[in-house]
């Protein structure tokens, strides 16, 4: 029998709590069932397993993630949702470090829930608006969308990680970084004709 209040929302909470706390590789089935001070088996009717609650906390941390973005870059264009952008990323990846792991990483998801999720289909869009005022067109535009979630993701998981050991206060670089993306992305480089005829002639 599900105990009185207990949910697949709170269940779910509960893990991405505790993915915060001690990382998303750690949270177990039974770590969750001890801090909602219930039995292992009760969590087993609001979710089917473990790969199922890593799959929910992916979804939550999608939507939480594209919230504070869509906060932090409306009504911004230009250089100026660039940063809004980059910024609410980081801090979100320092806020909640567990559930941005599980943004990060292949989780297997269930087709219902990810259909119902608005999150990972809203970033996308979000994403490309905040391009838009770059006036980059197709391949160009997915290339750049690729160039700023590498750099964002490699930025915060080194710095996470303490990887940046030199004196210079990592907060420059950061700022450092964003005027450089925005420059590439104001003159972003023509397209190398010997370079997209190979293209055109490799396998898909």
């Amino acid at each position: 029998m599900a105990r009185a209040g207990l949910t697949a929302d709170r269940v779910t909470l509960a893990g991405a709590e505790l993915a915060d706390e001690v990382g998303l590789d750690r949270v177990t089935m039974s770590a969750v069932a001890r801090r909602l001070g219930v039995k292992d088996a009760s969590l087993y009717v609001h979710v089917r397993n473990l790969e199922d609650l890593r799959g929910r906390i992916a979804l939550l941390a999608a939507d939480e993630k594209t919230i504070r973005i869509a906060e932090a870059t409306a009504g911004r264009a230009g250089k100026d949702a660039l940063v809004a952008y980059a910024t609410a990323w980081r801090k979100y990846a320092h806020d909640h470090p567990g559930r941005y792991t599980a943004t990060q990483i292949p989780i297997e998801i269930d087709p219902e829930l990810l259909a119902r999720a608005l999150g990972p289909w809203r970033a996308v869009e979000l994403t490309y608006s905040m391009l838009r005022a770059y006036a980059l067109d197709e391949p160009d535009l997915t290339d750049a969308v690729r160039l700023i979630r590498s750099t964002l993701h490699g930025f915060t998981s080194l710095e996470a990680a303490g990887g940046f050991a030199h004196a210079r206060p990592a907060e420059d670089s950061w700022v450092r970084c964003l005027d450089a993306l925005h420059a590439l992305l104001k003159h972003w480089p023509a397209h190398d004709p010997v370079h997209d005829e190979h293209d055109e002639g490799a396998p898909a």
